[in-house]
């Protein structure tokens, strides 16, 4: 793809799961990547795979640890050109059933998070007047997911947020666009679903509801992040893209 080659990317979550995928994906396009996980050592084992990167544990839910980070990176590598906000975390669980502090952390690692990450990101890019927004939501937050209440208000949070963004960055040459992956073979996925006997065939059932009969992998999304980070995404801003094997149809 156009466009890609030498540019300075950060992915949150980049330890692990769909975030290692991304991070790999834009390594081979010639990307730079800053790897930012809570957990350093997962950061640090995913750029030691990477041509050219750099590993940051961050904890997002933490604004000061977010822009420290920020700045680490682009006194390293230089200014930012993508920020991919992949990072996420969800405790399956009935709403009623659950509480305060739960509610706090999910909103902590899955609002709070790409809020701070995008507003110490997009300050720089503003100056510059480039720049591609990319922000891993769910197809929870299009279509509601039962046990995930929480997830999915701050999935769709993320959604309207990242629409409104693109209407005020778009004078600014900044894009900004949502995936919204939906059921993949993930470590949110095994929680939700759980183990023994039930959980196989919750886990049966949802790849008989997937037109392509089978759960989303890692692998299965660095593509799209590619292209929306590229030139060839040049004139897409405030769109929100369903990778979901067509189990979500939206208009």
């Amino acid at each position: 793809m156009r466009g890609l080659e030498g540019k300075k990317v950060i992915v949150t979550g980049g330890g692990g799961g769909l975030g290692t995928a991304i991070c790999k994906r834009l390594s081979e396009a010639g990307c730079t990547v800053g790897v930012f996980d809570l957990n350093g050592d997962a950061a640090q084992k995913t750029a030691d795979q990477l041509s050219s990167a750099g590993a940051y544990a961050v904890d997002i839910s933490d604004f000061d640890a977010v822009k420290k980070g920020v700045a680490e990176f682009e006194e390293t590598f230089g200014p930012t050109d993508v920020l991919v906000n992949n990072a996420g975390w969800d405790k399956v669980g009935n709403f009623l059933d659950t509480d305060k502090a739960l509610w706090e952390k999910i909103v902590g690692i899955n609002l709070w998070g790409p809020l701070h990450m995008t507003h110490a990101v997009a300050s720089g890019m503003s100056e510059r007047g480039t720049g591609k927004i990319i922000t891993i939501a769910s197809d929870a937050a299009r279509v509601g997911s039962s046990g995930e209440g929480v997830y999915s208000a701050c999935k769709g949070g993320m959604v309207a947020f990242s629409k409104t963004l693109a209407r005020e960055l778009a004078r600014k040459n900044i894009n900004v666009n949502v995936i919204c992956p939906g059921p993949s073979d993930t470590a949110i996925l095994n929680d939700f679903v759980g183990e023994g006997e039930m959980g196989q065939k919750i886990y049966e059932g949802l790849k008989r509801a997937i037109p392509f009969k089978r759960l989303g992998q890692p692998e299965d999304f660095g593509g799209i992040v590619a292209f929306l980070a590229s030139e060839e995404s040049n004139y897409i801003t405030g769109q929100v893209i369903s990778v979901s094997g067509g189990l979500t149809m939206a208009g």
